[in-house]
């Protein structure tokens, strides 16, 4: 079992960056893959990023690669998603994800943060 708490979230000008961090609970972090979905009002739940548990495995979406990177420490049982030259269609609620296997589809995902707000001003 593993629990996860996102912060690094808020309100930004386009072209400005945020770092999102997540922070897991349990021993058996370095085991999983983790990812970065986000959500818009009204909208579906979206693959962001998403990295295997040594991390020399990513994924990005289309429209977020050259721009955002994924990373994460396992000493820290933590993963970081670096956003640079944000857009305002970047603004949503980004959640961290715990699953098997690093994956685009939220399904193979079996634990989830509460998520963190992310607001970009154009």
């Amino acid at each position: 079992q593993v629990q996860l708490v996102e912060s690094g979230g808020g309100l930004v000008q386009a072209g400005g960056s945020l770092r999102l961090s997540c922070a897991a609970s349990g021993r058996t972090f370095s085991s999983y893959g983790m990812g970065w979905f986000r959500q818009a009002p009204g909208q579906e739940r979206e693959f962001v990023a998403a990295i295997n548990w040594n991390g020399d495995n990513t994924l990005y979406a289309d429209s977020v690669k050259g721009r955002f990177t994924i990373s994460r420490d396992n000493a820290k049982n933590t993963v970081l998603l670096q956003m640079n030259s944000l857009k305002f269609e970047d603004t949503a609620v980004y959640y961290c994800a715990a699953g098997s296997w690093p994956h685009t589809d939220s399904r193979w995902y079996e634990h989830w943060g509460q998520g963190t707000q992310v607001t970009v001003s154009s």
